[in-house]
């Protein structure tokens, strides 16, 4: 028989995390005869045992020491076998649970399981089916156990590895995002004295998106459409661009074709296929004096009137070629006399909510982030334009400079491809709206 001094140390090594060693085994049984019998065969086997003669204790020793297998009698005085059981699961849900008992009884028998018991034994019981019975339950526990440190580090590397992909696509958009405001920088660069144009209509478009509550999609293809909006001119030649003499008919003609040519090459581009939309409309004026297709009022599509406004408060506050740009607060009295001819009422009453202050502090940003190259807009590219600034130029046509001139579309049209060949001058074809992304 082991010494008492050398039974504490078996059992605080046994209840110790840290330390390995074999399974433990906790043996409750009112008879104290079968409780001993069960436990020298069980510890001859190689398994580490503890004794209770009652639910009362057990559950106590359950609660200081864990256990990998509960084999409990069930007709016991005070908690039997069938309650200890559901208050050892509370205790230690891991613990893998045999009942033993005197009376067959298949009500029981089935009840036990259903709480979660692995076997039932009978008794007059066998040993050696005990010991089959409990290296079972001891292998399924393993197993289930084993089961659930693989499930839980899959969730682990699963949720590492969706940060890190959430991280990199994050990194792809700030990219691909910086790229398109290089673009409409480097477009702008074209015609000298609109540099930066692109960028601050985009951020003003977006300011005004946010006062009217669209959401994080809507406001990125604004911006999108706002920063791309004369790529179409990619198409254009520098000598009608940078004219600024009067424009023949035909010379007219070719520049009107410009949100035509953007919306063919940016179409084909799934991220950009809405402001591409946008862009083919940007235009259009809510008086039907735009171009190409002389839409008017709610013919134009919303982010196109959102844009309109947009674009003319920049046009009016930025310096021209032969003049200076107006204050805040006189471009303001502008568009609110423009309201109804060239910009959407609505549109223009909401703008007119938005203090000047905050449309100073747009114009600034953008133009810091202009002179630092910050923003998608490389120091290499920011002095390039800077350097085509110094040279003597072509003057830009003005009358294709006229502030307000170019509303464009921001209530997106999606259009089908059969859609795409109806004739662009019907204002009243159905088939060239479709569904909107954008609805009033």
């Amino acid at each position: 028989m082991l010494a008492a001094g050398s039974t504490l140390d078996r059992r605080q090594a046994a209840c110790s995390d840290s330390l390995p060693g074999p399974p433990r085994i906790l043996v409750v049984d009112d008879e104290p005869l079968i409780g001993e019998l069960l436990t020298r065969r069980l510890t001859d086997s190689g398994y580490w045992c503890d004794t209770a003669p009652g639910g009362s204790a057990a559950l106590q020793k359950l609660k200081e020491c864990e256990y990998d297998l509960l084999l409990t009698d069930i007709m016991m005085p005070g908690i039997g076998g069938v309650d200890l059981m559901t208050e050892a699961r509370r205790a230690s849900p891991d613990v893998a649970i045999i009942l033993v008992t005197s009376v067959m009884d298949l009500e029981v028998a089935v009840e036990a399981l259903k709480h979660g018991a692995y076997d039932y034994i009978t008794k007059p019981f066998e040993l050696e089916q005990v010991l089959i019975s409990v290296a079972r339950a001891l292998e399924r526990r393993r197993l289930l156990l084993e089961s659930r440190v693989r499930r839980q580090t899959l969730e682990v590397e699963v949720a590492s590895r969706t940060r890190q992909l959430r991280d990199a696509l994050e990194v792809i958009q700030q990219n691909y995002h910086s790229t398109l405001q290089a673009l409409g920088t480097a477009l702008d660069s074209r015609e000298s004295e609109s540099v930066g144009h692109s960028l601050r209509v985009a951020k003003n478009a977006a300011r005004l998106g946010r006062q009217m509550g669209f959401n994080q999609a809507q406001l990125r293809v604004l911006e999108q459409a706002a920063v791309l909006h004369d790529f179409g001119k990619i198409g254009i030649p520098d000598a009608l661009l940078r004219n600024r003499t009067a424009l023949t008919d035909e010379e007219e003609a070719v520049v009107r074709r410009h949100p035509e040519i953007g919306y063919r090459i940016l179409s084909g581009i799934k991220h950009l296929r809405e402001a591409a939309t946008v862009i083919r409309y940007h235009q259009e004026r809510y008086d039907g004096s735009g171009y190409p297709g002389g839409f008017k009022g709610r013919q134009i599509p919303l982010g196109a009137r959102i844009f309109a406004v947009a674009y003319t408060l920049d046009g009016l506050t930025s310096d021209g070629p032969d003049r200076a740009g107006m204050s805040f607060e006189a471009a303001r009295e502008q568009i609110r006399s423009a309201a109804g001819a060239r910009l959407d009422p609505e549109l223009v009453e909401l703008f007119l909510q938005i203090p000047p202050e905050e449309w100073k502090a747009i114009r600034r940003e953008v133009d810091e982030n202009l002179r630092s190259g910050n923003g998608g807009r490389q120091c290499a590219l920011a002095e390039a334009v800077r350097r085509r600034s110094a040279y003597p130029a072509l003057q830009p046509n003005e009358k294709h400079r006229v502030p307000g001139e170019a509303s464009e579309p921001l209530s997106y049209p999606e259009l089908s491809p059969a859609a795409s060949e109806v004739p662009y001058d019907n204002p009243n074809s159905e088939a060239r709206w479709g569904a909107r992304v954008f609805t009033d």
